[in-house]
């Protein structure tokens, strides 16, 4: 999955002959998992049509800052449109739009979106060369780029106007590539490694039944995207679940049972920086597992249990420089035994839950945590959904590694 999924990319496109590679370039953002809104300046609409664009992205496009076509007049809130996005891509970027960028004319949508946009600004120029090489765009180029603004280089190639040479716009494929990069190498965790561990452990009683608990793993998987998001190269490692994801970046193992779990998270650790052990692992196996199901012959049945490894204490037995995190599930005396747990495994950060927390702990969207760390500093958050706690966990833990 690219970085760039789920993200909201705002397209403006200027009238340059380049813009008929825009309708690919919208293609490409979807395909990446993008949502995508273009906003055109009124002349480029002779290069390239609202209706294919529109139909490409599956939003309406914007040209005008009202549809005058409209019986009832609708405003284009330029503002709503500059907010709503994560990134801003400007392609092509004409020497006019540049120049009116640089100095913050405002005669059309694009522009005043430009201006109210508060999200890394990306600007692809197309023109010809001597027009790409002239000082007044050179101005521009440097201008832009000291407002914050992100170039993506011109090419070399043939131009419109028959000559070769530099002025030519990237194309779409190397625009969407350009900006994956330059997003993954600005993210936090951007070269870092981290373990993470989701939902239950099975153990088994015989070929047919099991123990178990609960847990969905969500709360897991939500921690993992958060991570790559980050840019981290993330081992994922699940129990039974009905979970699922597809990122680059993270790198799935399913696992049943405690010491599958066990032996997989040994397997990973040392080449780790930060591992984040939030699944629900079983305390005690049955120490015989029978090799047919058992009959029901018998008013009871008694079944003898062994402690199963403790994968967490185990890790901080031989922690080095990782950083080590352990979620609490607690019913009592939550937060002495949290930090307690904190103590005695050797961690640097342990995330409390509580039962008794409505809205939180197993099989829910929601999750209401509590950071406890290594100084013993306590953190309570409010209720939240799984995907913001994950968010907020990942952000302490940068907060803590100065990173």
């Amino acid at each position: 999955m690219s970085i760039l999924s789920g993200k909201n990319i705002l397209l403006g496109i200027s009238a340059g002959i380049a813009a008929y590679k825009t309708a690919s370039l919208v293609r490409l953002f979807i395909k990446a998992g993008a949502d995508i809104k273009v906003v055109l300046t009124p002349a480029s609409k002779d290069f390239i049509t609202p209706l294919t664009l529109s139909t490409l992205s599956k939003n309406p496009v914007h040209s005008t800052f009202v549809n005058e076509e409209d019986d009832n007049a609708v405003w284009n809130n330029h503002v709503e449109l500059g907010l709503w996005a994560d990134y801003f891509i400007i392609a092509p970027a004409t020497a006019n739009t540049l120049s009116k960028m640089a100095n913050g004319v405002c005669d059309n949508l694009l522009l005043a979106t430009y201006l109210s946009a508060k999200c890394p600004v990306y600007f692809a120029p197309a023109m010809d060369l001597d027009m790409y090489k002239h000082p007044s765009t050179l101005r521009s180029l440097d201008v832009l780029k000291r407002y914050g603004n992100i170039v993506i280089p011109a090419t070399s190639g043939e131009l419109a106007s028959g000559l070769v040479g530099e002025g030519r716009m990237a194309e779409p494929e190397d625009i969407v590539t350009f900006m994956e990069n330059d997003i993954l190498n600005k993210l936090p965790l951007r070269d870092k490694k981290v373990l993470i561990t989701a939902g239950p452990t099975y153990e088994a009683i015989d070929p047919v039944r099991f123990i178990g608990n609960h847990s969905s793993g969500k709360m897991g998987f939500e921690i993992a995207k958060a991570a790559a998001n980050k840019g981290a190269e993330v081992y994922l490692v699940h129990g039974p679940t009905h979970q699922s994801i597809n990122h680059s970046l993270i790198e799935t193992i399913a696992v049943t049972s405690a010491e599958e779990m066990y032996q997989a998270c040994h397997k990973y650790y040392n080449n780790v920086d930060i591992a984040i052990l939030s699944a629900a692992v079983a305390d005690y196996r049955p120490k015989e597992v029978a090799n047919q199901k058992i009959k029901k012959e018998n008013a009871t049945l008694s079944i003898e249990l062994e402690k199963t490894n403790d994968i967490l204490a185990s890790l901080g037995e031989i922690k080095d420089n990782q950083y080590l995190v352990g979620f609490a599930l607690e019913t009592n005396n939550e937060l002495e035994n949290a930090k307690a747990k904190l103590k005695k495994k050797n961690l640097d950060l342990i995330v409390l839950n509580s039962l008794n927390d409505k809205g939180a702990g197993f099989k829910t969207e929601t999750n209401k945590v509590t950071f406890i760390d290594k100084t013993n500093k306590v953190t309570e958050c409010d209720l939240k959904p799984k995907s913001e706690v994950a968010i907020d966990l990942l952000n302490e833990i940068i907060k803590q590694l100065d990173v």
